[in-house]
């Protein structure tokens, strides 16, 4: 009895009353009701308000196009080279002692604690026409706000603790045993890390990259303090929807809100995959 007390059943392994966690069901049943299907529905129905011809020549304007290439540019990207700094980060925290450790770890969650819309304001202050860097740069002809690599620097900043707070905690829990062995076999740095360290953070790292991604995407408060909001320059897919809303054109921009959030099941779906794919592998 004692070596299966911690793997009881679900149902066995709390005291409360089929009353209680009925209830407590059918209140996070109601919550994604309300706040999370329903608005889906809401946003493909208006989309196709019209029909399938007036939602499919949404994505044939110039403007939405443009929007869309711009929106995987700035993930395509962001995303390498978060896993970069992720990577790196996570390594140096997880496998070495140095002074510093502590700040470098908080200054990680930097991002989840700033506004976005404060972050865009620091890029603005900094590369702006009257920023800091802001005279250099008109003199040598280098725009960065209200252009395309202010809106890159918005998301990669937005989003790059997204794969070091998930590889982390994986690095730290396997310790440095198994690469000090590599180490003593004869294998050298490279070796270790990309034969040792990385198999065993791979599924971590997966996951940080599926989230980084989808923030990447649908960032808004950032970018929209550094685009300038210029059609078919500037503007996301995020920006392009606001932008559409605001001119009563409400079946464009749910038709891009669509795309959005096809994106974003699409996300979640190789999410779970991910998070089972791991589960089924032995610890």
């Amino acid at each position: 009895m004692i070596a299966t007390a911690g793997r009881l059943p679900i149902s066995r392994a709390t005291t409360e009353s089929s009353a209680v966690r009925s209830l407590l069901i059918g209140i996070a049943l109601a919550f994604l009701l309300l706040f999370l299907f329903l608005p889906l529905v809401v946003v493909f129905a208006t989309a196709l308000a019209e029909g399938f011809a007036a939602y499919f020549r949404t994505f044939a304007d110039p403007d939405t196009i443009s929007a869309i290439r711009l929106t995987l540019l700035a993930a395509a990207i962001a995303v390498p080279l978060n896993v970069i700094f992720g990577l790196a980060a996570a390594w140096a925290i997880g496998k070495f002692q140095f002074a510093g450790k502590s700040l470098l770890v908080t200054l990680i969650d930097l991002p989840f604690s700033v506004s976005p819309v404060v972050a865009g304001l620091i890029y603005v202050l900094l590369f702006g026409a009257q920023g800091f860097l802001g005279p250099w740069l008109a003199a040598h002809h280098i725009q960065i706000i209200f252009a395309v690599p202010g809106i890159v620097l918005a998301t990669i900043f937005v989003t790059f603790p997204f794969v070091a707070r998930e590889v982390l905690p994986t690095m730290q829990a396997q310790g440095t045993e198994e690469e000090e062995a590599a180490i003593t076999l004869g294998a050298n740095g490279w070796q270790t890390f990309f034969r040792v360290t990385l198999p065993n953070v791979r599924w971590a790292l997966i996951y940080g990259v599926i989230l980084c991604n989808a923030r990447a995407m649908g960032e808004f408060g950032a970018v929209s303090v550094v685009s300038g909001h210029v059609r078919g320059l500037t503007n996301t897919m995020p920006l392009h929807i606001a932008i559409l809303y605001d001119d009563y054109q409400f079946v464009p921009a749910f038709a891009v809100a669509s795309l959005l959030a096809m994106l974003a099941l699409v996300t979640l779906l190789v999410k779970s995959i991910v998070e089972w794919k791991r589960g089924q592998e032995p610890s």
